[in-house]
């Protein structure tokens, strides 16, 4: 039964009986799946009238809080269901996710040890425990449970296998090297491909099409299509299980990586930008990554935020997005005027680093971009969301992985009013510092 037909089918059953706390917690699931947050929580908010006894609704509820960036209910919502079923997993999972999401890393480690009580934690365990150790830069052991995420069923990359590299000597034997996840990941992770040519082996390396230009000195024996076959090799790893086999910390992160930008991609670049108008500041803007991405609603926003920049005098912006998002520019009417668009002559990531080569900062929400510029050590402002990904931490306007990153960190009512202010203010700044205005 698809999404339409489940949720007719409980309206009818709720119209003839509308005390049913269970089908209102239904109908409210299937709402949340939708992406109607509120419906769902006013669903289950219904369901819980006439079954405030009912863990499961209450665990329903929470979920939906979370989703709507309202913490503090639902880890209250989630509290309740514990109360009325202490040893329930799939409560105490939600819960830990629930913890998680608020940013409060001791207690959702604290929950995942009580949910794992019998000494044993499921690859969903694991994972949440993985990223709540990342994020506080427990690296030592957030990497070893993070592992745990090719046993999820959400996993789609190639599954565990007897040949897996330990990260040891390869002594003239053939990795090969798949890809998972983004293109942000990707350019993350390629910083280890260095090292891993040290080991003595033969590389294979899957590389998406995008990426190849500006990863083509590596210096890997193959690139491969993702998906495709490979051929013959002795082991395998994940490029994003290399920070781990490599015992990366805080304190080891390794450079990013250098990228390969072809000249045909910097002659498109200046041919685009022209000359540099005196006393100005070329600022890039990208508001959004990929819209499939399952996270990208909390870490995205709208270009109508990125505006506020172009009040700033001496500041030109340039837009980077792509993809559905990058429809925002021609509905705005400032295409061409208050922002120039160069998505349309990016044909790769290639010429993105091209154009970012030309531009003097870039301020972002996060995507591969971020990746991008920073691997160029271009200056790049990224406006992070309150639990952002692991890379970010969690306190402090700085990461070890790039380091000409500036972070600014969403609070704990997940606002991105005063990230935008604050980032304002900095503009300003960095305008007078550099322009003398």
């Amino acid at each position: 039964m698809d999404h339409a037909q489940a949720t007719t089918s409980l309206e009818a059953l709720l119209a003839a009986s509308p005390r049913d706390g269970a089908a209102w917690s239904m109908l409210g699931h299937l709402l949340r799946r939708a992406g109607k947050l509120d419906g769902a929580i006013a669903c289950h908010r219904r369901g819980l009238e006439v079954a405030p006894e009912n863990a499961s609704i209450w665990s329903n509820l929470g979920n939906a809080l979370v989703e709507a960036g309202r913490s503090d209910e639902a880890l209250a919502a989630h509290a309740e269901a514990l109360r009325l079923e202490p040893q329930a997993p799939a409560f105490l999972f939600n819960s830990a996710v629930a913890l998680r999401k608020a940013g409060r890393f001791k207690d959702t480690l604290a929950m995942i040890e009580r949910a794992a009580a019998d000494g044993t934690a499921t690859p969903e365990l694991r994972w949440e425990r993985a990223l709540a150790r990342l994020q506080i830069g427990d690296y030592v052991h957030g990497f070893t449970d993070y592992e745990a995420r090719r046993g999820l069923a959400a996993y789609h990359g190639r599954p565990p296998s007897e040949r897996a590299w330990n990260g040891g000597s390869l002594d003239g034997r053939t990795l090969y090297l798949f890809t998972e996840q983004g293109f942000g990941d990707a350019i993350l992770a390629a910083r280890y491909v260095p090292l891993v040519r040290e080991r003595g082996g033969r590389v294979l390396y899957d590389c998406h099409p995008e990426l190849r230009r500006v990863l083509s000195g590596l210096g890997v024996d193959a690139v491969l299509q993702p998906g495709d076959p490979p051929p013959a090799f002795d082991v395998e790893a994940s490029q994003m299980s290399l920070p781990g086999l490599f015992g990366t910390t805080l304190a080891s992160v390794p450079p990013p990586v250098s990228l390969t930008v072809p000249d045909s991609s910097r002659a498109k670049a200046a041919h685009r930008l022209g000359a540099r108008e005196p006393g100005t500041l070329r600022v890039g803007i990208v508001w959004s990554g990929r819209v499939t991405f399952a996270d990208n609603g909390r870490r995205a926003t709208s270009l109508a935020r990125f505006l506020r920049f172009a009040e700033v005098p001496g500041v030109r912006l340039y837009s980077l997005q792509k993809g559905p998002p990058e429809a925002e520019l021609a509905d705005s009417g400032v295409a061409g005027h208050l922002v120039t668009p160069l998505g349309p002559d990016l044909e790769d990531f290639a010429d993105t680093a091209a154009m970012l080569e030309q531009l003097d900062l870039v301020i972002m929400t996060d995507s591969s971009v971020a990746h991008l510029a920073g691997s160029l050590g271009k200056p790049v402002w990224n406006l992070v969301q309150h639990v952002p990904y692991w890379i970010y931490g969690f306190s402090g306007d700085r990461t070890p992985w790039y380091p000409t990153m500036r972070l600014f960190r969403q609070g704990p009512d997940q606002d991105w009013e005063p990230v935008f202010a604050r980032a304002v203010d900095a503009l300003r700044e960095e305008v007078r510092r550099t322009t003398g205005r």
